[in-house]
């Protein structure tokens, strides 16, 4: 009878215990429901800046005059609310950007335009960024360990990951750097001023350009190839590894490199 009345009370505290888990993990569920969001208007020509560390950034092109952006939070052990989302607006636009806490919990990274980003200090919460990009804004989007996507946007793109993929397509220019990742970037336009650069090392790149495209492109792997269906000039000499080429009238300067995939330039129909 005794070990009968021990069971008993063993099933009740482990039956309370499952109860309260359940609470707990439901409280933590709905605090990542419910997530950070921003809506403001920008002037055309200005930029939107997004900077995260750990987490995705989607950006969609939209019609109308307001820019969106929404952030959710996720971690396994480490406190979601320890991640502050700040917002800058300064006279080129807005940056948002996720502000993890240093040591001892002392905010001192910060969310400067144009600023490095932050440290991390072992802190594993995780913020997926989703942007909306009104007509005529451009974007500037930056994470480390995560990918960056953005597609139809109408303006111009400066996208930056470490550990992701790059993709964009947009009716401006625009370019993109990754380390561990690939890079797709559809651009329709081609009157840029400064030199463009698509960089990676584990990863292939793929551009695709105006068809009239006037430019000087320096294409560079290491184990890979470099193709392309425009018609083009190679000056030097004839190699599959490192190329200089001149699209139409060349001026522009265009600078494709990656270490471990192959490049592909391709002429948009």
């Amino acid at each position: 009878m005794a070990r009968h009345k021990l069971f008993g009370a063993f099933v009740a505290v482990l039956l309370v215990s499952v109860l309260a888990l359940g609470e707990w993990s439901s409280s933590i569920v709905e605090a990542q429901q419910a997530p950070f969001r921003w809506t403001g208007q920008l002037a055309a020509g200005q930029t939107i800046e997004v900077r995260g560390i750990n987490g995705n950034i989607r950006a969609t092109g939209v019609p109308g005059a307001d820019v969106e952006v929404t952030a959710v939070k996720h971690a396994r052990r480490s406190d979601p609310n320890s991640v502050r989302i700040n917002v800058e607006q300064h006279g080129n636009g807005v940056t948002i950007c996720a502000v993890y806490p240093t040591s001892g919990g002392v905010q001192r990274n910060d969310c400067s335009q144009g600023g490095q980003g932050n440290n991390l200090r072992d802190n594993d919460v995780q913020v997926d960024f989703t942007v909306q990009v009104p007509t005529g804004i451009n974007l500037v989007a930056r994470t480390v360990n995560g990918s960056v996507a953005a597609d139809s946007t109408s303006a111009n793109a400066d996208l930056k990951t470490v550990n992701g993929d790059v993709q964009f397509s947009t009716a401006g220019y625009g370019q993109a750097q990754t380390v561990n990742g690939s890079i797709s970037a559809s651009l329709q336009r081609a009157d840029w001023t400064e030199p463009l650069e698509f960089r990676t090392v584990n990863g292939g790149i793929t551009v695709d350009l105006p068809p009239d495209t006037n430019a000087n492109v320096q294409a560079q792997v290491v184990n890979g190839n470099i193709t392309s269906n425009f018609p083009m000039v190679v000056t030097g000499r004839l190699d599959p590894r490192r190329a200089n080429l001149t699209l139409g009238s060349g001026g522009r300067r265009l600078d494709l490199q990656t270490v471990n995939g192959s490049i592909e330039l391709r002429r948009s129909q």
